[in-house]
């Protein structure tokens, strides 16, 4: 119980003191840009109702799961493939670094003329971004793999399916969700700006029609929401990847209380 307590305080104490100082320091503030919080908060139920949650936030957040799914998919299933073979690795290396090079957003244009300004083009700009950090960290968790591992495998014969899944995934799974965490991050900025343009609802939409009517302080609302969002995002990825990566935490915990 204690502990709990001790990490809900780690948790939160920081948070509530930006708040704190936001707070203090846009008390007298009489510049439109830069409301004072209290109005800010005052503002914040008015602007986000239910109604309003159903038709711009839930869009918005389906969009990016559709996304952030494909790319996780793709990315495990090229990354594998790529990591397990060195030959493949040499002829797609130099193909990847030269798309990962390239911003999403540069490629919003040109998705546009294949995709359309529908729901497609923003689910595709999000995977486009999201899959590289899984992509790569997948590769390097393949290659990773212990040889011994590999050759006891082999010994015990397993392979095919069951190696894939037992050995090569599983060894691999603390890179891939290391990969997943930083395109989460990605995919909720991808997000925003997709729905920047030709759209019509989203978060990055409602945020930038209230900054077109200079409705500044509802922009400033939107702009916690986003923040929100990725914080519930971010914590709900922490409760599963520590339920799937039980077993590799454990034995890092095994390993700091060994002499």
């Amino acid at each position: 119980m204690r502990r709990a307590l001790l990490r809900l305080l780690f948790v939160f104490a920081l948070p509530a003191v930006l708040v704190a100082l936001w707070w203090a320091a846009s008390d007298g503030s009489t510049n439109v840009y830069w409301p004072p919080l209290r109005t800010i908060l005052k503002t914040f139920p008015d602007v986000w109702t239910a109604d309003r949650l159903r038709t711009d936030v839930l869009p918005s957040v389906e969009r990016l799961a559709a996304g952030y799914a494909t790319a996780a998919v793709v990315a495990v299933a090229l990354g594998t493939v790529i990591g397990s073979y060195r030959r493949v690795r040499a002829v797609c290396e130099p193909v990847l670094e030269f798309l990962r090079a390239v911003p999403p957003p540069v490629l919003i244009p040109v998705i546009m003329l294949f995709a359309g300004i529908g729901d497609t083009m923003k689910i595709v700009v999000i995977a486009s971004g999201c899959v590289w950090p899984v992509l790569l960290n997948t590769v390097e968790g393949v290659r990773a793999v212990d040889p011994v591992m590999t050759e006891t495998a082999r010994s015990y014969g397993i392979t095919g399916p069951a190696r894939l899944r037992h050995l090569v995934l599983r060894s691999a799974s603390p890179q891939i969700f290391a990969g997943l965490r930083q395109a989460l991050s990605i995919g909720i900025i991808l997000m925003v700006i997709s729905e920047m343009f030709a759209a019509s609802n989203g978060l990055g939409f409602t945020i930038v029609q209230f900054q077109r009517g200079f409705a500044i302080p509802d922009m400033w609302t939107g702009i916690l929401v986003l923040g929100l969002l990725g914080f519930v995002l971010s914590a709900l990825f922490q409760v599963v990847e520590r339920r799937v990566l039980a077993w590799y935490h454990g034995l890092r915990a095994s390993a700091r209380r060994s002499p």
